[in-house]
């Protein structure tokens, strides 16, 4: 359990570091189309550090006229917090590496697959590609509209004649990465054109 702490505090560090100090506000009015995941992307902070610092309960509902604190004072909170879960983790780094060390290799490398922490770019990510899904389909797995089918809403011919939401999910992944390389370009491609 104190190694699940570690990881994840030690990842969530690093994560905060890579993306810099920077930013270009400290507080910004939701406008209507905002989310969460595009004002952490647009002020380069993370959406953790976001719903932390505005105490969202839900990073999908936020209302057009709120105030949400997104600049430099955000990542600094979001560095604070993740130093703190940091420092009780490290109190014995030492016996932690000897429980580990007496581990088979597989249990190693099993649990740390197990414990890393959903990345911020995963968030923004799964967050791109279920915004795709709504205006697309209003999440349907059934939507139809001409030669268009599924959440997604794919050529028949993609499909291959399989439209259970394993297949429609693998597809549509598939599709993005080879078309966009991701959820957050086809938003993007999206927004500016229409359609993904």
């Amino acid at each position: 359990m104190e190694m699940k702490k570690v990881i994840t505090g030690a990842a969530a560090l690093s994560g905060l570091v890579a993306l810099g100090q920077t930013a270009n506000a400290d507080e910004v009015i939701v406008k209507a189309g905002d989310t969460v995941s595009e004002l952490a992307l647009k002020y380069n902070t993370t959406i953790d550090a976001i719903q932390q610092a505005n105490k969202l309960q839900d990073v999908n509902l936020i209302f057009v006229g709120q105030r949400l604190e997104v600049g430099s004072n955000v990542l600094a909170d979001a560095s604070q917090a993740a130093q703190q879960q940091a420092q009780p983790a490290q109190a014995a780094p030492q016996a932690q590496t000897q429980v580990q060390e007496a581990q088979p290799a597989q249990q190693q490398t099993q649990q740390v697959q197990t414990t890393a922490p959903q990345t911020p770019s995963n968030d923004a990510e799964a967050s791109a590609k279920a915004w795709i899904a709504n205006v697309e389909s209003g999440g349907s797995y059934t939507a139809q509209n001409g030669r268009y089918y599924g959440k997604y809403q794919l050529t028949n011919s993609y499909l291959g004649g399989d439209y259970s939401p394993e297949n429609q999910e693998r597809v549509a992944d598939n599709y993005v990465a080879n078309r966009y390389g991701s959820w957050q370009a086809a938003k993007s491609f999206w927004l500016a054109n229409g359609w993904y």
